[in-house]
């Protein structure tokens, strides 16, 4: 009986990826700028800036935020959330944070990795039998969308799907037009819906189209990270959407994140903006997507590459988890270890000589480093298609968020000079 009532305990603990830590970091807390070694004068450049360029008319407005060793001494809210409504941006906004979804369903698949679910290594093809033998695309008919293949003779593995070197395309949003019609004549599902969708019926229609090319030889950008999400709802048995909140977002205290955003919360969530032909800024419509889709429709697609929604102080928090070596406020998601290599270049020169990509983010190398303006060597990136961008830099322990919600050209300079001056706050 007591060997028994020991099984089912180890059973019990094993489902909890997190666990309690003996390290416990204090949550993320607003401090004065001099405590953490940052000048509060060059913290009005940040003002400053975004005032000037909503002056020039490039953003409607935004959320910003910056911390320094695990403190908030900036976090303001600037500008319309809705031009035509009259609407400002709070500081607890919510965005659509598109691909920056991409890191967080890294995160969940790397705590399955760490109990083992997995190999880094293994072909997805173990999981997804439909991924087995891959083929190349070689000839399209522009006429029809009609094909012919070649063998990749390379199983796409899972450390492939997340560096993006797998060799799938991205459909609406890919590059080359020849997978864009691919991928349309598949019915794949690209990034947001509103329709009654799930991952798996999406991958399984992708597992049958070509590749861009031999999986690893390449970088291209890709919904991987969708493929990614279905294989966490194989290794975990459970829900994508479930096992997030559960083993991530519960954990960390991010309560405005998620795939749909309930009732309460939908008069939070910002508009999509453009500038349209008489320089007015307007809401979006959508082209291929509905903009509503956090709020509305048959929520049933949780897309891991761009799905997500999210304000900026949870996205924060998610960073500091990551500066804190895998461990947040006494839980722990993953090793220090792990968070040591998933920050990593995975993938050489593949994805360019200044920065590398590790898993989940884009690495600034030495190269990037010593141009300047991007922060020191080993600060990971990423953003999203409806213009957010992050930054976390290890070594001189800063986050900085810029969060706005637009589309289309409007010469925004803002998220390049925000990281330049964020840097330049510092001040010990």
């Amino acid at each position: 009986m007591k060997t028994r009532i020991f099984l089912l305990w180890l059973m019990a603990i094993g489902v909890q990826a997190q666990t309690v830590s003996v390290q416990k970091s204090p949550p993320l807390a607003v401090a004065q700028p001099a405590a953490v070694g940052v000048s509060a004068s060059r913290l009005d450049r940040i003002d400053q800036l975004i005032q000037r360029a909503m002056e020039d008319n490039v953003i409607p407005g935004a959320v910003a935020m910056i911390c320094r060793n695990g403190k908030i001494v900036y976090y303001k809210a600037f500008g319309k959330s809705d031009v035509e409504k009259g609407i400002d941006f709070q500081t607890n906004s919510i965005f659509r944070i598109a691909s920056q979804s991409k890191a967080i369903t890294t995160t969940a698949a790397m705590m399955l990795w760490e109990e083992g679910k997995f190999n880094l290594d293994d072909p997805i093809s173990k999981y997804i039998p439909s991924f087995k033998n891959p083929q190349v695309l070689d000839r399209f008919s522009l006429k029809d969308s009609t094909y012919t293949t070649v063998s990749a003779g390379r199983e796409i593995t899972v450390r492939n799907l997340i560096t993006h070197t797998s060799g799938i395309g991205y459909g609406v949003i890919d590059g080359d037009e020849r997978f864009k019609a691919i991928y349309h004549k598949a019915g794949i599902t690209d990034l947001f819906t509103t329709e009654p969708v799930t991952i798996k019926e999406s991958v399984e229609k992708l597992a049958k189209l070509p590749l861009h090319h031999v999986p690893g030889e390449k970088f291209t950008y890709s919904e991987g990270l969708d493929v990614l999400g279905y294989l966490i709802e194989i290794w975990s048995g459970m829900p994508f959407d479930q096992y997030l909140q559960k083993h991530i977002f519960d954990p960390l205290g991010m309560k405005d994140t998620g795939f749909y955003q309930p009732t309460a919360k939908a008069n939070r969530l910002v508009r999509v903006q453009f500038r349209d032909k008489d320089q007015k800024w307007k809401n979006f419509e959508g082209a291929f997507y509905d903009v509503d889709y956090p709020i509305k429709g048959a929520k049933t697609f949780f897309s891991g590459g761009a799905g997500l929604s999210s304000t900026a102080m949870d996205y924060a928090t998610f960073l500091q988890m990551f500066l804190n070596k895998g461990e947040y406020n006494g839980t722990r998601l993953l090793s220090r270890k792990t968070v040591e290599f998933m920050l990593k270049n995975q993938i050489g020169d593949l994805y360019g000589k200044d920065s590398g990509f590790g898993l989940g983010f884009a690495i600034v190398g030495e190269g990037g480093a010593t141009k300047g303006g991007v922060g020191s060597e080993g600060t990971f990136e990423w953003g999203g298609y409806f213009n957010t961008k992050y930054f976390a830099d290890p070594q001189e322990q800063v986050i900085g968020l810029l969060f706005k919600q637009t589309q289309g050209g409007s010469g925004d300079y803002t998220s390049v000079e925000f990281r330049k001056a964020v840097f330049q706050t510092i001040d010990d």
